[in-house]
């Protein structure tokens, strides 16, 4: 049986997760990778925690199902496919359709809170965590809001002061010390992924990457 791996890749949002996978996806080959995004493992909103001032609390482990999460990190490393929810983030819950994927040789695996959990964290051979500057994921996590999900810059700054920023340093920002690499500057940094896809690689038992190869992507 070929080798499988879990690749998990965290971080604060708007640090670039995204851009590091989509560019390991480009590196590796998109036929032998797949890209699972935490983000599709939200609770629907009326099982979302709330804080003490009644706010919806999505950056806290508990409004993320990482029980079914890692039930299906199980099931692809040992070669079956899955079909994972998909999440409405205007509607704030799942949409009720799934999607089938895998089986693929490379999960990587990017959110916020997938360092947080230590049984997912125990099913991964590479821990990696996306580092940036505070503005930086500030600003782009505005503007994949009001883009992307239809909020108004008044309820992307409110829920950043309430909820994003204290449940980072709380929950977030302490799982850098289990990761094995530290990527800062996310998808810009080309150094870093192209050593990263050629240890990846270098796991699988196949030829490195060539280094340099350049892959764009969308950050988060």
């Amino acid at each position: 049986m070929k080798r499988r791996l879990l690749i998990g890749i965290g971080g604060p949002s708007g640090s670039g997760k995204t851009s590091v996978a989509q560019s390991l996806n480009a590196l590796l080959g998109s036929e032998q990778v797949l890209v699972l995004e935490e983000d599709n493992y939200y609770r629907d909103l009326s099982r979302v925690p709330v804080t003490g001032a009644g706010v919806k609390n999505f950056d806290h482990p508990d409004a993320l199902d990482h029980d079914l999460l890692h039930q299906h990190l199980k099931a692809l490393l040992a070669g079956r496919k899955i079909r994972h929810p998909v999440y409405d983030f205007r509607q704030y819950r799942r949409t009720g359709e799934t999607l089938p994927v895998g089986p693929h040789r490379v999960i990587i695996l990017e959110g916020i809170l997938i360092l947080h959990d230590p049984r997912i964290r125990q099913l991964m051979d590479i821990k990696v965590y996306v580092d940036q500057d505070s503005d930086v994921c500030f600003i782009r996590r505005l503007r994949r809001d009001l883009i992307e999900r239809g909020r108004t810059p008044e309820s992307v700054m409110e829920q950043y002061e309430a909820t994003v920023r204290p449940m980072f340093l709380q929950f977030v920002e302490p799982t850098k010390r289990y990761a094995d690499v530290i990527i800062p500057g996310g998808g810009h940094n080309l150094v870093a992924i192209d050593l990263l896809a050629t240890k990846i690689q270098s796991l699988l038992g196949a030829r490195p990457v060539r280094a340099g190869r350049k892959a764009s992507a969308k950050n988060r």
